[in-house]
């Protein structure tokens, strides 16, 4: 716990104080510099709108809900979904995990794992730029539009990318602007596909889909085998944002100022960087022994538990629903559609789905459907290009020599038009996805990073907080199943079949 004793320290997890001559208390984690206590801010009521969750279920209700899940379904019947309810499950439970140390110190996740061993904080900076450089999100979303518009794919995203960065450039304040225009696509969509999904299916359909959540156990044999085994094992990796999108997320929280975040300035666009307000050199602590601040820390808690579970799990599992539906309702409308599909058709799932769609209002129908794909592509590509610049900003701010020359919005600006530069290069001169040999070791990387950061989790909140806000057993539990059930599906995929997730 936090004293105020004057006694030299020595400065490991767990030792707090101030050093001897110092006026102001701290809390001493790991090797790096250690943070001054502050006061927590008041918590807002637990009951809200939209927060920083909205990123997450914007990067989390992806392929993986519209696509890769009603393939499923489609397959092997909505009983698989089982496997989605625990993979979303486990991510509400990251969630809360992350804002605990996020909430607790106004540092990302990045900081924490450097502060219990560098590396593996170069580890995520490195997978991120292998993983999310990518395009392929924003492409998906484009080709879905030229089937609405015939405006050429290629056209479309490469107007998008620099669409994107012109926003972020502009924007005064980035994280206040993304969280208003995310929240009201995330509303379109949810509403949306509801409507479409009570038009297209039926309540046998709806039931089916619920009771599939809890068939647990099933897992027919076809489903062993090395065509699909990989595929369920990214589609559970995918139930919700995938990759480091849990660890971004604890930048979103900061710059929304949940917790100590709000000791620390937000990040503005490229045209107010002037504004800028510098960052601190690390984070703060609040008084742990006052129990006032522990009061006010109870209240952080019920605010986030309200969106890990409500808004975050909620949301993410009504969409998945609606897609389960309308996966269904395709089935009946293209019977032929499980054997295009095992057959090697990929695309199969979502012309059927369409096609559902037009079965009950004509091709209009049938086109917003598609409408529903471009919009889960324009909110993802939104939410990882912010949180990919704001990753890798914030890293090479805090521990690249000299990066504290430039301002955090500099570095931000950097990363956003370099990765735009590079997708628009990927759009006109080389394949939109990467080639085919780097998109299994990036899909590797995507699922070994949710292994590595449930690991990541169990050593920050266990050795760098202190002992009256650390983790309770049972959660520590829950992460160290994660940690094994990724890795171990990931490992044994890998080993079994020869093969990582696709």
């Amino acid at each position: 716990m936090v004293d105020s004793s004057k006694v030299p320290v020595s400065g490991s997890a767990g030792d707090t104080g101030a050093d001897t001559g110092q006026t102001e208390r701290v809390w001493r984690a790991g090797g790096l510099d250690p943070m001054p206590i502050r006061k927590l801010p008041d918590a807002p009521p637990a009951i809200h709108l939209l927060g920083p969750t909205v990123f997450l279920v914007a990067l989390g209700v992806g392929m993986g809900e519209s696509y890769m899940w009603p393939r499923l379904v489609l397959v092997f019947g909505p009983e698989i979904r089982w496997l989605f309810l625990v993979g979303v499950t486990l991510q509400a439970v990251v969630m809360l995990e992350m804002a605990r140390y996020a909430m607790a110190t106004g540092e990302s996740i990045f900081t924490g794992a450097a502060r219990v061993f560098k590396p593996m904080m170069w580890f995520f900076f490195a997978t991120a730029i292998l993983v999310y450089i990518w395009p392929g999100h924003l492409s998906a979303g484009a080709a879905a539009f030229e089937e609405i518009t015939g405006i050429p794919w290629v056209v479309t995203a490469c107007i998008a990318l620099v669409l994107v960065g012109v926003i972020f450039t502009l924007a005064k304040v980035i994280y206040n602007l993304l969280e208003n225009v995310l929240s009201f696509l995330i509303g379109l969509l949810v509403v949306g596909t509801a409507i479409v999904a009570s038009l297209v299916g039926s309540w046998g359909d709806l039931a089916s889909t619920i009771t599939g959540m809890f068939a647990f156990g099933y897992f027919p044999s076809e489903a062993m085998s090395s065509a699909w085994f990989p595929i369920v094992v990214g589609s559970i990796a995918f139930a919700g944002p995938s990759g480091m999108q849990q660890m971004w997320y604890t930048l979103h929280l900061r710059d929304s100022g949940a917790g100590m975040g709000a000791h620390v300035p937000k990040i503005r666009g490229l045209r107010h960087a002037a504004e800028q307000e510098a960052m601190p050199a690390r984070g703060f602590m609040f008084d742990t022994d006052d129990p006032a601040e522990m009061k006010k820390w109870k209240g952080w808690r019920r605010w986030v538990t309200f969106d890990a579970l409500l808004l975050f799990w909620g949301i993410t599992m009504l969409v998945t629903v609606s897609f389960t539906v309308l996966a269904q309702a395709a089935a009946r409308e293209n019977p032929n559609v499980k054997s295009l599909i095992e057959g090697g058709d990929r695309d199969a799932a979502l012309g059927a789905m369409s096609d559902a769609f037009a079965a009950v209002g004509g091709p209009v129908l049938g086109g917003v459907f598609f409408g529903f794909i471009a919009l889960i592509g324009l909110n993802a590509t939104l939410g990882l290009f912010d949180s990919f610049s704001r990753g890798q900003a914030d890293m090479t701010y805090f521990f690249v020599p000299g990066a504290k020359k430039f301002k955090i919005s500099h570095l931000y600006a950097g990363f956003l038009w370099g990765v735009i530069i590079f997708g628009i290069l990927i759009l006109l001169f080389g394949p939109a996805d990467g080639p085919s040999g780097v998109l299994d070791i990036l899909a590797f990387l995507s699922t070994f990073a949710m292994g590595a950061y449930c690991v990541v989790l169990l050593l920050v909140n266990n050795r760098m907080l202190p002992k009256p806000i650390r983790p309770k057993w049972w959660t520590n539990a829950i992460i160290g199943f994660g940690a094994v059930f990724y890795l171990g599906m990931l490992f044994y995929s890998l080993a079994r079949f020869g093969v990582v997730v696709s």
